[in-house]
């Protein structure tokens, strides 16, 4: 089924939209929608006219109060960006500033941008600082203030220049987390180090440790400043939330008395207060283990969501403090209506997921499935009907296991491997498919699930609009026993590819090559291979290819004897393995492409095929053509045979694979979910690339 008779599922005008030069399109982001969300702003002047960081370097907008989001820049282009701060500038609202920083290591910057999003630039002595908190004065809007890893930095006219205000090269004013400036005086300013709160009320001058009655060594990661009353100061750290009424001189609170107010103490951490700007008294709580709400200033507080939802920021609507937003680890944005007492996935156009897995139908080529890995229950296997545009969410029974390879039986049957053995989806549920032969030990008891779904698949909700789904509340799951099944040694393992055939299946997995048969089940060693890790596998008819980083073996007959296959010399990692139906083998790596038409006897290069770091290689048989991506490019390549003719297509994306979906390509991004390609137009290189 070609894709463009997707259009018969209502998709029509999409496809018009999509069917445009490939040289002159950037491909289309369609999701799952989800994923890590970081940071809130809005436009000070229109509240509904948001801005969403990441944890990826990217920017989205919203212009509907988060009902709906659209990707408006790649900070720097860089992947790896945490982008938790975000201004606008109330005075010209085209003026956007971001603070970040690098995850991994002491990096980061801010950037501006004066187009309202779509271009940027780095602000030159910002360079390099790894940027945990910023913020504006209200009284002074000229004056900003950044916390960073070696200390705080002042800026005195709107982000032009920046100056270090904290002592330089201080031993304990560093690593500053969260920053806060008094509402009504500029030169009283907050810093939260990861060793307690510190203050100035000259601006920098000097600086004291506020730390009476914060317990010793927390981290401070938000502080906020009542803006009625400025000596109302709400501190979060590791060990609790404080308060304090005269300016920081003392604070109460914490474990001893959050413990017995409705915040547990356990291994929580708040990352964000937010104050109810109509009502002060309101406190919204966004912690590691969900959202908590006071309504008496601190004092007591009311959990209002699972405890399982990881919120990075909270943001209330200052004309509407009912709609209260949060960003959230994995699950992206949700939205409630009623102060927080429901909310809904609000995620339309925001896509963060990792996709590491893909299968499609051999019966309806619209019917595609992906797998995503770091999303535990907000990820696990999604499908789309049609072609990619749209997804559902289909994970029930996987206990948010990640997914790193998925596959399709001769029978239709859907099968994923995950960190922790094999799964079959069976009536819209996914049970263990891990059994070994032979077994005969008892399987322990899966892990509790939520209660049954209903009958038909879940369907993800995919916006935060008033009425449309109906509103859920985020509560702690009910544990629902699992009684242990009747055979249970199994196959425990990382699975990290599968292939099929009308008869068998074969699994790479951390404990080396696995045989099953052809529904997917009953597991054995490949015991004529002894190859520990086995990460890569390729099948055609009885040809088996199986790869680890560094070594490959093949055998000729369905697994019952190997050969090894020496690695081209050049290259020193395999990162993809393939097989085309003229029985060539293919190799990936660092170093480019290499193929084999001798069976590993001598392995040679396209000379029009100019590309390294290469993650994916994929012989599609129906379009007798070999896909190549790479990651450190936006292009996607073709290997047409058997002519070896090389074409490309810039996807706008770094990817990690492409796939055919009828007569168009999908590919899975780095970090954002999968994108389509529009319709398809042959930008080749030219003549037949001559091997060499």
């Amino acid at each position: 089924m070609a894709l463009k008779s997707v259009c018969k599922l209502g998709l029509g005008m999409l496809l018009a939209v999509l069917a445009v030069p490939v040289r002159a399109a950037t491909w289309f982001a369609l999701g799952p929608y989800g994923g890590d969300a970081r940071a809130f702003a809005a436009d000070p002047g229109n509240p509904s006219h948001l801005y969403l960081g990441t944890d990826t370097g990217w920017m989205y907008g919203s212009k509907d109060g988060g009902a709906s989001w659209t990707r408006i820049a790649h900070i720097a282009h860089r992947n790896d960006l945490v982008i938790d701060h975000i201004l606008v500038d109330a005075r010209n609202p085209r003026r956007l500033m971001v603070g970040a920083y690098c995850v991994d290591r002491p990096d980061g910057g801010l950037f501006i941008s004066e187009d309202g999003g779509t271009t940027w630039y780095e602000q030159a002595q910002m360079h390099g600082q790894s940027i945990r908190s910023l913020a504006r004065s209200e009284s002074n809007r000229n004056m900003l203030v950044a916390g960073t890893l070696q200390g705080v930095f002042r800026s005195m006219d709107n982000g032009t220049h920046w100056t270090l205000i904290s002592p330089s090269g201080s031993m304990e004013l560093h690593e500053v987390e969260s920053i806060a400036i008094d509402p009504s005086d500029p030169q009283v300013i907050y810093a939260g180090t990861w060793h307690l709160p510190w203050k100035t009320t000259d601006g920098g001058e000097h600086w004291v440790n506020i730390k009476d009655g914060i317990i010793d060594d927390s981290d401070v990661f938000s502080i906020i400043v009542d803006p009625a009353n400025p000596q109302i100061v709400y501190a979060s750290a590791c060990s609790g939330i404080y308060k304090s009424v005269d300016g920081g001189a003392l604070f109460k609170g914490g474990v001893g008395v959050n413990k017995g107010q409705g915040i547990p103490s356990s291994a929580r951490r708040t990352r964000k207060l937010a104050q109810d700007p109509q009502h002060l008294n309101t406190v919204y709580a966004g912690t590691t283990e969900g959202l908590y709400r006071s309504i008496d200033g601190g004092d007591g507080w009311q959990r209002m969501t699972s405890p399982d939802i990881i919120i990075n920021d909270v943001y209330v609507d200052p004309k509407d403090t009912n709609h209260v937003l949060l960003a959230t680890d994995r699950g992206g944005v949700y939205s409630s209506f009623d102060g927080g007492v429901t909310f809904l996935p609000s995620n339309t156009g925001f896509s963060a997921q990792q996709v590491a897995a893909f299968a499609s139908d051999p019966r309806n080529a619209a019917t595609v499935h992906v797998g995503l890995v770091n999303d535990k229950e907000t990820g696990g296997v999604f499908t789309s009907r049609d072609g990619g545009v749209s997804w559902q969410q289909n994970s029930y029974g996987l206990g948010g296991r990640d997914v790193f390879s998925l596959a399709t039986t001769s029978d239709g049957t859907l099968l994923a491997g995950t960190g922790h053995g094999v799964f079959r989806l069976q009536d819209g549920q996914w049970t263990d498919s891990s059994g070994l032969e032979g077994a005969t030990a008892a399987i322990p008891a899966a892990p509790s699930q939520d209660p049954p779904p209903p009958p038909a698949p879940h369907v993800r909700p995919t916006s935060g609009r008033r009425g449309r789904p109906v509103p859920h509340k985020l509560v702690p799951r009910k544990t629902v026993p699992v009684k242990a099944l009747p055979v249970v040694k199994r196959l425990d393992t990382v699975v990290y590819a599968m292939v099929t055939n009308d008869h068998e299946t074969f699994a790479g997995t951390s404990d080396g090559l696995m045989r099953g048969d052809a529904s997917g089940g009953n597991w054995k060693p490949v015991a004529s291979l002894p190859m520990p890790e086995t990460r890569f596998i390729a099948l055609q008819k009885s040809t088996v290819m199986a790869a680890t980083l560094k070594r490959i073996e093949l055998s000729m007959d369905d697994g019952a004897t190997w050969d090894p296959v020496a690695l081209p010399a050049e290259l020193t990692q395999i990162a993809s393995i393939s097989m085309d139906g003229m029985n060539n083998l293919w190799v990936g790596g660092r170093e480019g492409v290499f193929y084999s038409t001798d069976y590993g006897m001598s392995w040679k290069t396209l000379h029009n095929l100019f590309v390294t770091q290469v993650d994916g290689l994929f012989y599609d048989a129906l379009g007798h053509r070999v896909l190549v991506t790479a990651s450190n490019s936006t292009f996607a390549f073709v290997v047409r045979l058997p002519d070896y003719h090389v074409s490309f297509f810039d996807a706008g994306w770094n990817l990690r694979f492409v796939r055919p979906v009828g007569d168009h390509l999908i590919g899975a991004t780095l970090y954002d979910g999968m994108v389509l390609q529009p319709r398809m137009v042959d930008s080749g290189f030219g003549e037949t690339a001559a091997a060499k």
